[in-house]
């Protein structure tokens, strides 16, 4: 919900408001003045700040920022609860074969689209079909549904259908996958799974008015203002407590139209961080922070000169302080990453060996790469999204340190945030940053999603044959421990080749009003507005 999605990708919610990015949180700012009156009454209605999403498509999301939306008005076969547990969603149970490879899933009665018609298996077969059908050009079918007996030769536009996908009856689906994978049920329950009413999709702009199945109905959707959404009275598993929820989404400062009762909910970025925190603070009493599982970080193009060379992508790890820009820049709102995998990611290696700060072995290692000479380095350029506006401190703060420490003179190109993914997976960047948000709990959706030779979401062009191999295995072990194992030993690897900058993992800074109850912020992107309701204020 990714990288950029859930950016995985995503996607994301929190790290842009310290970071003034948005690779996947619903605290977006466009620096406009927000609109106050949008002809929704309070009562009833959460409101929060939001961003226009990219697409309310589930078979197009690669980014958290649509997927926030999405995993409220569409639901799959599963879903992750708020302990991150997969739980049934429209399936209300499900056997697996013996040799792993089989699942049947048996839909719950009652689960019914947001018009009344009832969902069947045949809506989950077309949907999936959908999404991997070349027409479509999903960027992330081949990642989420490519496990599944046919569906890359449907991609390829060798079938129509996908072999491993068979319709028992109305309300049992059976899929079979290429070979038993412990990661694959997680993979439903991202957005790309999730089922849609073949009627509605052949309209044009269908997703205007989606005919989803989940807690909530979008009821408008005015860009660069507004998204609303209702709630589902007839939600297969209850009516959600809150009546709405109203996104904002024409920017402003989100810290003060809290403090003037405009919105329910605020992120804390760095300028209002200190006096929050402040236990002298009336508003800290209202402070919620949560760690994320996500990763940001700067990205190499391994294939494109000058990362071309590990030594120059090395030199440039070593010359970032992270530590003091955690410290100083971010005042400590956000912790440094040496590797991968984030704290409470199964698999997180708190003893990885990363690329520490060392300005001399930068150099040095500059010297020893084929240019020899930060003189013979091709002009560079750091794309980063934005829309015209000051890059963020941290951003400006490590091209310093690369001028400082390297003698780099390092360009910011900023995009707007869909054309940006769209370049970012067509590998158009020499260098970029970004974040990525787990779309699942397993370390197979950081790794191999991001490193492995033949992914789609390889956005570094990277490649090492010891790491695929590692990854493949790891793929197939059935033993947890030994799994792990080899996770650990492929993010050594991929730090030691440096096709990343790791930054920082994330945490969330929230102001919450005391008559908001239930909204605990998630380390990553799942339904959980159903769940949250008001008091009297």
């Amino acid at each position: 919900m990714a990288n950029h999605r859930r950016l995985a990708i995503a996607l994301v919610l929190v790290l842009v408001v310290a970071w003034s990015a948005s690779f996947g949180c619903i605290f977006k700012s466009s620096g406009k003045r927000p609109v106050s009156d949008l002809g929704t009454s309070r009562q009833g209605a959460l409101t929060i700040p939001g961003a226009d999403p990219p697409t309310l498509d589930p078979a197009l999301a690669q980014d958290a920022t649509s997927a926030n939306y999405i995993v409220e008005i569409f639901s799959g076969l599963v879903t992750l609860n708020r302990k991150l547990e997969i739980e049934g969603d429209i399936a209300e149970k499900w056997d697996v074969s013996k040799d792993g490879k089989t699942y049947t899933f048996h839909l719950r009665s009652g689960a019914k689209f947001h018009d009344g018609k009832e969902v069947k298996a045949q809506d989950f077969k077309f949907s999936l079909e959908r999404a991997v059908d070349p027409k479509l050009e999903s960027v992330v079918a081949d990642t989420y549904l490519g496990d599944i007996v046919g569906a890359r030769d449907v991609l390829k536009g060798e079938a129509k259908q996908i072999r491993g996908v068979k319709v028992v009856d109305d309300r049992t689906l059976e899929i079979t996958i290429d070979a038993p994978k412990a990661y694959f049920l997680a993979k439903l329950t991202y957005p790309t799974a999730f089922v849609v009413d073949e009627a509605n999709v052949k309209k044009r702009n269908w997703t205007d008015t989606p005919n989803g199945t989940g807690p909530y109905k979008l009821k408008q959707w005015k860009k660069g203002e507004q998204i609303l959404l209702e709630r589902n009275a007839d939600y297969y598993k209850g009516a959600p407590k809150l009546e709405k929820v109203n996104f904002l989404l024409s920017g402003g400062s989100s810290i003060t139209m809290y403090e003037n009762g405009e919105i329910d909910v605020s992120g804390v970025g760095l300028n209002d961080i200190e006096r929050i925190t402040d236990p002298t603070n009336p508003l800290n009493k209202e402070l919620i922070t949560s760690p994320s599982l996500d990763v940001f970080y700067i990205g190499f193009n391994t294939k494109r000169a000058p990362f071309d060379d590990p030594k120059v992508r090395q030199a440039f790890n070593h010359a970032v302080d992270k530590q003091k820009i955690a410290d100083v820049v971010l005042k400590g709102m956000q912790t440094k990453a040496d590797g991968i995998l984030p704290p409470g990611m199964p698999g997180h290696n708190a003893s990885l060996k990363g690329l520490g700060y060392d300005p001399d072995k930068a150099r040095s290692l500059i010297a020893q790469s084929k240019y020899k000479d930060v003189a013979n380095l091709p002009p560079i350029v750091l794309s980063i999204e934005g829309a015209g506006t000051n890059p963020p401190r941290t951003t400006t703060a490590i091209v310093e340190m690369w001028k400082q420490n390297l003698g780099v003179d390092v360009r910011i190109e900023q995009v707007e945030w869909a054309t940006y993914l769209n370049d970012l997976k067509k590998h158009r960047f020499q260098m970029f940053e970004v974040g990525w948000i787990a779309d699942y709990p397993d370390p197979q959706d950081f790794l191999d999603i991001l490193f492995h030779s033949g992914s789609l979401d390889n956005n570094s062009d990277y490649s090492n044959p010891e790491v695929d191999s590692l990854l493949e295995t790891a793929r197939t072990e059935a033993d947890v421990d030994k799994r792990l194992k080899l996770y650990q030993q492929a993010e050594q690897l991929i730090v030691n080749d440096a096709p990343w900058v790791p930054l920082f993992f994330t945490k969330s800074y929230l102001l919450v009003k005391p008559y908001v109850e239930g909204f605990v912020p998630a380390p990553m992107v799942i339904p959980f507005f159903k769940d949250v309701s008001l008091r009297s204020r």
